[in-house]
Parts: C-alpha cells; sequence; structure tokens
C-alpha cells in the first residue's frame, strides 16, 4: 500500500465526472456545456470540481459554462487559474456567483485585471461577499475601467477584500491609492509590479497585517521616506521586502538593500507588531545587524535571509521557534523551497545548496523530494531549475533510497523528469540527470508512469550521444520500456524505422568491438520486443539490413549463449511473419541454426529458440524453396533434439498471444514442428498456469491440444505433453471455479 494511502472517495469520483463531463452536458447555442439531469451539489463539492477540471487542464469557455447554472453548482471559492476563459466566459459564468474567493492568475488569452474586477463589480453581492482576489500575472489594464452611475470602477467597490495578490502585473501608483481606501485590507502583494512609492499605504495603515513586496523594479523612495510609512503601518505582522539578486537591469538596488539594513538597525518601536520579515536576496545584510533585531523581538516566528549570506548567523539558532529561510542548514533549505516556491531566483538558490546536501543522503527523504518537485512543477520552463532539480531529483532516488518513497510520488517525480527531458532536448546535463534517475529497476518495473514517452524520449537522446557509460544507461532503459508497452504502443514505436537504426547501430557497434556487454545486450533485448508479434518492425528490422547483421552476430558469439537467445527470439518473430518467411530462407544461416537445435552443449534456451525458427519454415511446403532433404532433416532433428530437452525452471520466455502456434499444432503438420509448439506451450503453463491457461482457452488453442490428444496417429510423446497441458488447464479452471462459488458473483 502506498505511504500516502489511497485517495478519497470524492476525488475519484470527481475526477470521473470529469473524464465524462462531454457525454453529461448538453451544448447551449453559443457551444457552451451546460450538465443534463443534475442534482443539487453540495457547495464545498461545486468548488471542489471547479478545482479539479483547473487541475485537470480541462477548464475553458466551453466546459466553465457547467457553472451557469447557479441552481445546481453554487460557488464561493472559485479558481480559473492559468485556464484559458475569456471575459466574456468569466461574466456569464462565474459573476453571478456570491464568491468569497476568487484566484484568477495567469489565465491566458487577453483577459485583464480590469476585465475582472468590472466583472465581479457587476454582482451587488460579490461587491460585500468577495473577501480574497487574485491577480497575479495578469495585465490589470486599469485604464479601460469605466464608470457606473458616475462612480469608478475598481477595487474600491470590492468593499469586503481583505486579501489581495497583484504580484506581477502592471499596477501602478494610482490603482495603489484606489486599493488603499478598502476599509477590510489586511493583506496585499504587489511583488514585481510597477509600483514606484508606498506612502498610499497608510490609507489601509489600521488594517494592514501583511504587505509583500519582492522586487519592486521601478522602486524610488528613499530609506527614510520607506521607513517613515512602515513606522506607520501599526498592525503589520508580516512584511516582505526581498529581492531577486539574479536580476539585472532594476538598478542595483540600493536604497532597498540600504533601507533593509536600517530597518534591522532601528527600534523595535518600528513596526512593534512585526513577527515576520522577509529580505531574503539584499546585499548589505550584516550579522550584527540581524543579531540586533532578532534579540530585541521576541515574538519573532520568521526571518527571511536567503541569498544574504547571513543566515549563519549564531543567534539564529538560539531562537527554538523563529523559521529561517537561508543556506546554513537543511532546515532553512527546505523552508526556502516551501515558502518561494513562485519565486524562480530563489527556488535556484536553495535547490543549488540542496543539492550539496543531498549528494551523500543515506536516508528517504520524500518529504525533501517533494519540496523539489514542487518547484519543478512551479517553474515547468525554467532551465536554471530544471538543471538543479533533477540533479536533486537522482540524489533523493537512489537505487538503495528509491523504494522507501511513496509510489505515487515517484509517479509524479518521473513525469517532471519526462517533462524536463522533453522541455530541455538540447541540454546535455538536464537529458543525462534525468536518464541517471529513471536507470533504476524499481522505477522501471514498478512504479506507473507513461511508459510510451519515455521511450520515445530516451531513443531521440541516444541519437545524438555515443558517451558509453550514458550510452549503456540509455539502452538498459529502453530494453525494459519496450517490454512494459502495450500491444498497441509497441506497433506505435515500431513504425518508426529511426528507432530501428538507432538500435541496430549500437548492435553494430558493440559488435564491431567485439564486446558482448549489457550494453549490446539490451539494444538485442530491446529490438527481440520490438518485433514481438510486430510485422511492421519485423519488415523495418530486415529493411535496415538488420538480418545480415544478425547473421554475423549469430556466428561471432557462438560461445555466448545469452546473447544468442536474443538473437534467435528475434529471428523466431520473423519466422512467425509468413511473408517474410523468405529472407530466412537461407542455406547457411539455417545450417548454422540446425547445428545449434542439434548440439548437445548448446544450453536448452538457445536451442529452443533454434527451434521455434526452423519449425515455422518448415510448416509451410508449399512456400518451401529450399532442398527438400533439408527440410525433412530439419523434421527429424526438431524430433530428436526436442526429447533431449530438460525442463527449465526459471522463465525464459514469455508470450503475448499464441496464434502464432495455432499453424504448427494443426493435425496435418509432421511430428517434429507438433512437438515444438506442444513442448513450449507446456514450458509457458508449467510456469504461470493462472496467466496462459485464460489465453489457450480464448485464442482456441485447447482444442487444438485436444484433436492432437484425441487422434489414433499422433505420435505419443506429443499426445502425453498436450494431455499434461491440458490437465494444468483443467486444474486451473477447477480452482478458480471454487474460488468463484465461494466468493459469489
Amino acid at each position: 500500500m502506498d505511504a500516502e494511502g489511497p485517495r478519497a472517495l470524492s476525488d475519484l469520483c470527481l475526477a470521473q465526472v470529469c473524464r465524462s463531463l462531454d457525454s453529461q452536458c448538453s451544448r447551449r447555442a453559443d457551444g457552451s456545456m451546460s450538465l443534463s439531469r443534475a442534482p443539487l451539489f453540495p457547495q464545498e463539492t461545486a468548488d471542489q470540481l471547479l478545482h479539479r477540471m483547473v487541475t485537470a487542464g480541462i477548464l475553458n469557455d466551453t466546459t466553465v459554462g457547467i457553472f451557469r447554472d447557479r441552481e445546481v453548482l453554487r460557488l464561493r471559492r472559485a479558481s480559473i487559474r492559468c485556464c484559458p476563459v475569456s471575459a466574456a466566459a468569466f461574466r456569464l459564468a462565474l459573476c453571478p456567483h456570491r464568491l468569497q474567493e476568487l484566484d484568477a492568475s495567469w489565465v491566458p488569452g487577453g483577459i485583464s485585471g480590469a476585465n475582472i474586477v468590472s466583472g465581479l463589480a457587476s454582482n451587488p453581492e460579490c461587491r460585500s461577499s468577495l473577501q480574497r482576489l487574485s491577480l497575479n500575472g495578469l495585465c490589470l489594464d486599469w485604464e479601460s475601467l469605466d464608470e457606473d452611475e458616475g462612480v469608478r470602477v475598481g477595487f474600491g467597490c470590492l468593499q469586503g477584500l481583505r486579501t489581495l495578490n497583484l504580484a506581477d502585473t502592471d499596477l501602478t501608483d494610482a490603482a495603489l491609492e484606489d486599493i488603499c481606501t478598502l476599509p477590510q485590507l489586511e493583506t496585499l502583494d504587489v511583488s514585481c509590479s510597477a509600483v514606484s512609492e508606498l506612502t498610499a499605504l497608510l490609507g489601509c495603515k489600521n488594517t494592514l497585517r501583511s504587505f509583500i513586496a519582492h522586487r519592486l523594479r521601478q522602486f524610488d523612495m528613499s530609506p527614510a521616506g520607506l521607513l517613515l510609512v512602515l513606522s506607520q503601518l501599526h498592525a503589520l505582522r508580516h512584511l516582505d521586502f526581498s529581492d531577486d539578486h539574479f536580476a539585472v537591469g532594476d538598478g542595483d538596488g540600493g536604497d532597498g538593500d540600504e533601507a533593509a539594513r536600517q530597518l534591522l538597525e532601528g527600534s523595535p518601536r518600528l513596526l512593534p507588531s512585526l513577527v515576520s520579515l522577509d529580505i531574503s536576496g539584499r546585499k548589505r545584510v550584516t550579522e550584527a545587524a540581524v543579531r540586533v533585531f532578532v534579540e530585541a523581538r521576541s515574538g519573532l516566528v520568521f526571518l527571511g535571509l536567503l541569498a544574504t549570506g547571513v543566515s549563519s548567523c549564531d543567534v539564529l539558532s538560539s531562537q527554538g521557534n523563529l523559521k529561517v529561510t537561508g543556506e546554513a542548514n537543511e532546515n532553512q533549505v527546505c523552508e526556502s523551497l516551501r515558502r518561494y516556491r513562485g519565486r524562480e531566483c530563489f527556488v535556484r538558490e536553495a535547490l543549488v545548496h540542496l543539492y550539496n546536501l543531498t549528494t551523500d543522503i543515506d536516508k528517504p527523504r520524500p518529504d525533501i523530494l517533494k519540496l523539489v518537485l514542487s518547484g519543478m512543477q512551479s517553474h515547468p520552463t525554467s532551465l536554471h531549475v530544471h538543471l538543479v532539480a533533477t540533479a536533486c531529483a537522482f540524489n533523493l532516488t537512489t537505487q538503495d533510497l528509491v523504494e522507501a518513497m511513496p509510489v505515487r510520488l515517484l509517479t509524479s517525480t518521473v513525469t517532471q523528469l519526462l517533462h524536463a527531458m522533453k522541455t530541455f532536448p538540447s541540454h546535455q546535463q538536464v537529458q543525462k540527470n534525468c536518464l541517471l534517475a529513471l536507470c533504476s529497476d524499481y522505477i522501471l518495473q514498478d512504479v506507473p508512469f507513461d511508459k510510451y514517452l519515455a521511450a520515445t524520449l530516451v531513443i531521440n537522446w541516444l541519437s545524438s550521444h555515443e558517451d558509453p557509460t550514458l550510452q549503456r544507461m540509455a539502452v538498459a532503459v529502453i530494453s525494459v520500456l519496450v517490454a512494459k508497452l502495450s500491444t498497441e504502443q509497441t506497433a506505435q514505436l515500431s513504425k518508426d524505422v529511426f528507432i530501428m537504426k538507432q538500435l541496430l547501430a549500437i548492435v553494430q557497434q558493440r559488435a564491431m568491438e567485439g564486446e558482448a556487454d549489457s550494453t549490446l545486450k539490451f539494444a538485442l533485448s530491446a529490438l527481440w520486443n520490438l518485433t514481438d508479434e510486430m510485422p511492421n518492425a519485423a519488415h523495418n528490422f530486415i529493411q535496415c539490413q538488420g538480418l545480415e547483421l544478425y547473421e554475423e552476430v549469430l556466428e561471432s558469439y557462438y560461445t555466448e549463449p545469452s546473447i544468442q537467445q536474443k538473437v534467435l527470439g528475434l529471428l523466431n518473430n520473423i519466422a512467425e511473419v509468413e511473408e517474410l518467411q523468405a529472407a530466412l530462407l537461407e542455406e547457411d544461416l539455417l545450417q548454422h541454426v540446425l547445428a545449434l537445435l542439434q548440439d548437445p552443449q548448446v544450453e536448452v534456451g538457445v536451442r529452443y529458440f533454434a527451434g521455434g525458427i526452423l519449425a515455422q519454415l518448415v510448416s509451410r511446403p508449399e512456400a518451401w524453396t529450399l532442398d527438400e532433404e533439408l527440410r525433412a532433416t530439419i523434421v527429424k532433428e526438431l524430433h530428436t533434439s526436442i526429447m533431449t530437452w530438460t525442463s527449465l525452471e526459471r522463465e525464459m520466455v514469455s508470450y503475448r498471444s499464441f496464434q502464432p502456434f495455432c499453424p504448427l499444432l494443426q493435425t496435418c503438420q509432421p511430428s517434429g514442428v507438433q512437438l515444438w509448439a506442444v513442448w513450449a506451450v507446456h514450458l509457458v503453463c508449467s510456469q504461470n498456469a493462472s496467466h496462459y491457461s485464460r489465453m489457450l482457452e480464448k485464442e482456441g488453442v485447447t482444442e487444438l491440444l485436444k484433436a492432437l490428444a484425441a487422434r489414433p496417429d499422433t505420435h505419443s510423446d506429443i499426445r502425453g505433453l498436450s494431455e499434461s497441458v491440458l490437465r494444468m488447464v483443467e486444474q486451473h479452471q477447477s480452482h478458480w471455479g471454487g474460488f468463484n462459488e465461494r466468493n459469489g458473483p
């Protein structure tokens, strides 16, 4: 069981509603959706449905239409964050609700802050009910706001607002003055805006409890002027005056840095209610100033000092309840990742220090991995973040640590690694970090993720890199992934001739060097899996001169059974395709394969696949173009050789289907051909009866075996094996039949 536990039933139900939304809705004349036969949703469930649609990426002008029906879906806490919702759709679907909270941050497509505010103000209920509004990342377009009965519509109309987030907007000093007239405003975020001075804050000096002003690009106040304003904010408990120390082109930030220093060194009567201060990124902070500030404020609970160079100040460690962002220790770095998730500059800084902390980590830390993952998700296009984060992800998921991680967390991590590979295809170090993390038996075998996408990304990476160590890892990953794909995914992948050429090039390179290493073996395994019951892939293999290469490998590695087995396994796949059998009808090749079949010194696994090739080719006398004496010899030697084989305990082969066996099990076939097919079926059934018994029934193979067992002229060796398989099937059916009877329908 995943350590995080199963998902909540309500979450599963809402996910199903999202997946089937189209079938549950009718369409209005404008194309928007309306729920058909919908019951009244509990109010919180309506909020959760909207949130789920946002996270699933399906909220748009069409789907948001379901919230026009306020009799069924009543919203209080709404979000359209990052969703392509137009101003018209927003006004129709969300503005009629009595909203308490709205997050419209980073909405693409041209909707402006003015559209949002005027839409909300059009509902008299919203003017008083809305308490929290987030418009981060939007163009406010403040000048476009209209007048309503002679009164200009603005933030001041939303009299119930307590929290307003306007980071990364074009907020101006004039708009800030309007905002600061709000009678209940407690929290205000103007980070990365065009605000140049903060005198307007005096308009809400008695209510403002939290003010966030990270990296004000056009800030133009003297330290004395800023401190004069701050000294009058009697209710302020949290102040964020941090700066982006990576930023260029914003001036040197000297006045802001000096103001931060003076604030630290000032009297505790300045901002007497302050319990939280963030000055991360400020350049003139000294340890002496930090010591004075901390010792003078016993109620301090947070201090932001990342990228200031003073987070190792000794006074910080003596404050038991004080949380600090910085780089002095693990707690400070993790606190930085938690608090600064949306700030790329600080996420970058914290991840660099986290990488150093996790290089030799020896205990599973899912809590830290979650923080790394959160940073990557918050900055999906940042190369700087992903360069360090992917390295941290590898450190935290090494072979000794990964199995103790929650599976759901690993799925999310691998998904993000694949996103990084896709987003930064030409950045060698990012690709290398992701590949190192992916090259884990546990992740590849036991963690669910998009294995088709992973296979294509790793194959594409492989085409432009020849580093032997990384090449070995990439081929190993591909080999495992291809074996995990569905039949449909394998068919899709096998259409790409480029993939076949890449893998064959690796086989040729390693064979030319005479290597029998894992890179060669993984490449051979990948090709074997790629051509399994895939005629297109088998055809591409032949077109890419793979057959000639494999003949050379078969001869060169005569004493390497693991390599021979993989080569012969792929040739088996070709032999199963009737229209490609002619390519294998070369006397030298068949004589070599026959020699492997006959040689008692050769492992049974190799002889098994050699027998499979020969059985397929001699099963169709009408297509045989070589000497008939050779065919007769093969038929005879098949039977003779197979009867000397001992049963294998380890699983040597698995089959997706028994369809290629059906022609070989016909009563008209020579005994050697029949015997090979029956022996093969017996082998896999004896190792995994529950899996293969159902397949035998479904594909009609049991009927063929019954026919062989019933005919008097069937060879006794074949009859005995056929009856043994049928007994296994019967025992399996009896076992599961009894189980079903005991457990009911």
